[in-house]
C-alpha cells in the first residue's frame, strides 16, 4: 500500500490547513512533555503524530468516536460535536522538524491511526509519571487564581521556617512550567498575590 492508497492524506499546500475532527479521524492532545513520554512507551505501536511547537502538543490521529469517554489529565480528544466545528491544523505531509507544525511520525503504509488501547495504557502511564499524582481536591491555580477541577503541580514553594508548599497551575497556564515539578523561591510580589492581597 502507498501512501496514495491511505483513506486520507495530508493536504498538498505550502502552510498548515485546519481539517474537521470527526470526518476523516478524530485526533488525541497531549503536551509536548507527556505526548513525548507517551511515544516513548509506544514504540512501533504509534501511528501518525503531528507535533505543534508553537503551543507544546501533540495529535495522534485515532479512530472517530473511539475515545470520547477518555478523561486522562491534560488529555483532550477532538471529536465532532453536535453545534459546532472542531478544527485541527495540518501540516503538509513534507514539513519535518524546521517547521513549528510538523509530523512527528510520519504518515504513511503501517503508519496512519494509532490503536487506542495502547494510546490509553501509554498516556495514562506518561500522566503519571510526568506530572506525578492528582491532587484530590481542587486547587487555585497560582497564575489566575481561578480554582481548576485538573491542577498541575508546578513548584515547590521553600522558605527558611516552614515547609515546603506545593503551587499548583489549570492547565493553560501550566504550560509555563514545562517539565518536573521543581523547587521555586515566591518573590514578595507574587507572594502577595498568592496570598490574595494586591501587590
Amino acid at each position: 500500500m502507498t501512501t496514495r492508497d491511505l483513506p486520507w492524506t495530508p493536504p498538498n499546500t505550502e502552510d498548515v490547513e485546519p481539517l474537521p475532527v470527526g470526518r476523516w479521524w478524530d485526533a488525541v492532545s497531549a503536551p509536548a512533555a507527556v505526548g513525548d513520554r507517551a511515544l516513548e512507551l509506544l514504540g512501533r505501536e504509534s501511528g501518525a503524530v503531528i507535533q505543534d511547537g508553537l503551543y507544546g502538543k501533540l495529535y495522534w490521529l485515532i479512530g472517530v468516536d473511539t475515545a470520547r469517554s477518555w478523561c486522562l489529565r491534560r488529555v483532550r480528544v477532538l471529536a465532532a460535536l453536535a453545534d459546532e466545528t472542531t478544527l485541527l491544523g495540518v501540516p503538509p505531509a513534507a514539513w519535518t522538524a524546521d517547521h513549528h507544525s510538523y509530523w512527528r511520525v510520519p504518515l504513511g503504509p503501517g503508519r496512519y491511526l494509532t490503536d487506542i488501547r495502547p494510546l490509553h495504557e501509554a498516556l495514562a502511564q506518561a500522566v503519571s509519571e510526568v506530572l506525578g499524582p492528582a491532587p484530590e481536591i481542587r486547587q487555585l491555580c497560582y497564575r489566575c487564581q481561578l480554582p481548576t477541577d485538573e491542577p498541575t503541580p508546578v513548584a515547590m514553594e521553600h522558605s527558611g521556617s516552614v515547609g515546603g508548599v506545593t503551587i499548583y497551575a489549570c492547565p493553560k497556564h501550566a504550560a509555563h512550567y514545562p517539565g518536573p515539578l521543581r523547587p521555586h523561591t515566591l518573590t514578595s510580589a507574587s507572594r502577595t498575590r498568592q496570598e490574595g492581597r494586591p501587590g
